[in-house]
């Protein structure tokens, strides 16, 4: 049974910090390209980033651009997402989720997690 448990959201400053953590079991995590979407209340989900299997040439949306980094420990079935200079507007549930490229689209993912709550206040 694929599982993928996301876990470090929480309530931040703007400005602050934030780590992501997405630990994946029930599949081979190495050949899978992971990917951070979020979800703001009243907004459709939508893409942040995404890694290969060998995370080279991560892909952001350009709302994060220079401010997060995707990175993923394949040893450990787990993959990050470091978030800096948060924004109120980043405020939402972010969800990791797998497909076996890299799609910037809810419809291409193969699995999701539950999500987890980011919240930042101004």
């Amino acid at each position: 049974q694929v599982q993928l448990v996301e876990s470090g959201g929480g309530l931040v400053q703007a400005g602050g910090s934030l780590r992501l953590s997405c630990a994946a079991s029930g599949l081979t995590f190495s050949v899978y390209t992971i990917h951070w979407f979020r979800q703001a209340p009243g907004k459709e989900r939508e893409f942040v980033a995404a890694s290969s299997w060998s995370g080279s040439r991560p892909v952001y949306a350009d709302s994060v651009k220079g401010r997060f980094t995707i990175s993923r420990d394949n040893a450990k079935n787990t993959v990050y997402l470091q978030m800096n200079s948060l924004k109120p507007e980043d405020t939402a549930v972010y969800y990791c989720a797998v497909a076996t490229s890299i799609v910037r689209s809810t419809a291409g993912m193969d699995y999701w997690g539950k999500g987890t709550l980011v919240t930042v206040s101004s």
